[in-house]
């Protein structure tokens, strides 16, 4: 932090105004109490810089006193040719030095807008609220000032009575105005301590005021800009940010560092699948509930069946469940999960320590082997109906952790026990608080079986017309090479007909001719992956224009399908996140099974930013806006819900940007 001062006719303005930011080097008001409230925290200054006038008295004075402290930090002189400040041109000179003296300063800087002339305080007071600064304090004099006082008694205690009384003016930001290019930066506007001249043809004064008059129309072009070079609003709130803020969004690429303000930001979840949702330690509270609840004469043969589940998982092939009984597959997984430890089930499920790249097509088990950590969890302890209450749980506690702040999880109910929706309903809606997270449900329907088909889409309309917005969509899921959207398009006549939205899984490594049908002919709102959409510029632009949405999910997709990614060796495909961008198709980022992946959706976007080098944050907000503009609720909710979070988003992008 830097001092400023001005040096006019009275020289003990400047000892008095460093005591009191210095206390400790200048004991000027031991004697007396000075009641000043900084509006912030105030360190001792680094340097003191006075302004003054070539015929300016007291500088003996000062350079006494300095003396007399033992001359603790540089100081600085800045005088200007002029010798009283009473002709124009010398009060241009003078007004010309402060502005370029406060501008090197930085807004960091204590202006003390005291001791000089009338013109100088004025000029300091303009600078300080031009270029910002961390406080303006002016001196009022005592009641008695004694003229007889010397150098050496300002490096001392003052009596009281001859203590000056300071006023706190306030502090300034930075004008937002000033980081249009050409930006007002010292190096533009070059000044050094000694004698100061003319600066020649480029006056700052003159300068500044020209961008204060011409302001409005400046700051309407900058947002155009920025407008013409986005393919998708951000948040609106983030455009009346001053333009340097912007301009530090759109050029700092995410970090490695930045997963804190990743997990503060209010985020939008909407491709997260019930089965995969919970971590090891969730899990391992849902098996603990559930096996309270199971009678002891299930306990023994639980146990038999949770040592033939290990003794199986380690075939090849991953045969998870030796026995078909869904009912046994939940008491075992209760066991295993209650009764065995966190690291010795963790040594099960993530059997190999190699990086988990392509699985599919690398690992002898191919998708098994990216599915065998979920192994404990959806339909297996979803048969039991105390998981149902203990996974919502686990489910709000994850939202708030992860800054999430609306969910869209997906799950298959005809593989659940009988009252699985409405249990997991009330589990969720009942004791909601308006700062608690929305969560909605999308139903799976399996693209195998046409029956499946059929019997979910029966299900998902009588829940939504049971729990109205709280089952959201329908999902179109499993093995792309089967179940042609041509020809099952017929079984979603019923869901078309009340509106259902609808997101299909497609493009995951398949060709882009698979999103094609999902988009045609079964009105896909959103598409679960489609990375192959890069591959299909024309479709892709479609895509934009009827704004579907791509749902990706950086880490499952280097699991599943293999790309590129620094922490990860194994892979040289490149993410096509960027490509996408490009070319203006709607995205967002998701975590697609958290808990088999073993993340959260704060390191899905580190893991975008390091498969894409080069991810800003600007263009990470409007990641995360595109989230939200594309959840499946009621337009009104939806737009509510973005106003309630835009302010929010707004305060932790200023915090990142200003540092």
């Amino acid at each position: 932090m830097i001092l400023v001062a001005t040096l006019g006719l009275t020289w003990q303005i400047i000892p008095e105004m460093y005591a009191l930011v210095a206390p400790g080097r200048c004991p000027l008001y031991a004697l007396g109490v000075v009641p000043v409230d900084w509006p912030c925290p105030i360190t001792e200054p680094e340097e003191l810089w006075i302004v003054t006038t070539g015929g300016a008295a007291g500088e003996r004075e000062v350079e006494g006193w300095w003396a007399r402290i033992g001359r603790p930090v540089p100081l600085r002189w800045f005088r200007t040719r002029a010798t009283d400040g009473q002709v124009q041109e010398e009060i241009e000179l003078i007004r010309e030095t402060i502005l370029r003296v406060v501008l090197k300063a930085g807004p960091d800087a204590v202006l003390c807008i005291a001791g000089g002339r009338k013109t100088m305080s004025a000029d300091m007071q303009r600078a300080g609220m031009a270029f910002g600064c961390r406080v303006m304090v002016h001196i009022l004099p005592p009641g008695v000032r004694s003229e007889v006082l010397n150098a050496h008694d300002f490096a001392s205690p003052l009596p009281p009575e001859l203590l000056p009384q300071p006023v706190l003016v306030g502090s300034a930001p930075r004008g937002e105005l000033l980081d249009l290019e050409p930006a007002f930066v010292s190096e533009r506007y070059p000044i050094e301590p000694g004698t100061i001249g003319p600066p020649g043809d480029r006056w700052l004064w003159r300068d500044l005021e020209e961008r204060e008059r011409d302001g409005g129309s400046l700051l309407v072009n900058f947002h155009a800009s920025v407008a013409r070079q986005e393919h998708h609003e951000n948040w609106r709130s983030l455009y009346r940010m001053a333009p340097g803020l912007i301009d530090r969004l759109r050029n700092t690429p995410v970090s490695a560092t930045a997963r804190e303000w990743l997990t503060r930001l209010p985020k939008a979840e909407l491709h997260c699948h019930l089965g995969g949702l919970l971590d090891l330690a969730e899990q391992v509270a849902v098996g603990n509930a559930m096996w309270e609840q199971l009678p002891h004469k299930d306990r023994p043969r639980a146990s038999a069946d949770a040592e033939a589940w290990l003794a199986a998982s380690q075939l090849p092939g991953g045969d998870r469940w030796p026995f078909p009984d869904r009912l046994r597959r939940a008491h075992a997984a209760a066991c295993l999960l209650s009764q065995h430890s966190p690291s010795e089930i963790a040594k099960v499920l993530w059997q190999d320590p190699a990086p988990r790249v392509a699985l599919r097509d690398r690992h002898p088990w191919g998708f098994k082997a990216y599915e065998h950590p979920g192994s404990l969890v959806g339909s297996t302890i979803l048969q039991h109906p105390v998981a149902t209450r203990a996974c919502a749980q686990a489910i709000r506690a994850r939202c708030r952790r992860d800054g999430l702040a609306y969910l869209e999880v997906r799950c298959s109910p005809a593989k659940y026990h009988a009252h699985f929706l409405t249990e997991f309903h009330d589990a969720l809606i009942e004791g909601r608080m308006d700062q608690d997270p929305l969560i909605r449900v999308i139903v799976i329907a399996d693209r195998r079986s046409e029956e499946s088909i059929t019997e979910t889409i029966r299900m998902a309309l009588d829940a939504r017309e049971r729990y109205g917005s709280f089952i959201a969509g329908i999902d179109l899921a499993g093995d792309e090479g089967q179940g042609d959207p041509e020809v099952i398009a017929p079984l979603f006549h019923e869901a078309f007909s009340v509106c259902l939205p609808i997101t299909i899984h497609a493009g995951e490594g398949q060709p882009a001719a698979n999103i094609w049908k999902s988009a045609y002919h079964l009105h896909a709102d959103r598409i679960g992956h489609g990375l192959s959409l890069a591959q299909a510029p024309d479709l892709a632009r479609r895509f934009r224009d009827r704004r579907i949405c791509l749902e990706l999910c950086p880490t499952s997709n280097r699991e599943v399908v293999g790309y590129r990614d620094p922490d990860y060796p194994g892979s040289d495909a490149n993410y096509p996140l960027r490509a996408l961008m490009e070319l203006g198709v709607p995205l967002t980022l998701c975590t697609d099974n958290p808990g088999i992946s073993r993340t959260t959706l704060a390191d899905e976007y580190l893991a975008a930013a390091r498969m894409n080098p080069g991810l800003t944050w600007w263009e990470t907000l409007c990641l995360v806006k595109q989230a939200f503009s594309h959840a499946f609720l009621p337009a009104n909710e939806r737009e509510d819900l973005i106003k309630r979070t835009d302010p929010m988003i707004a305060a932790i992008a200023g915090e990142i940007a200003a540092l």
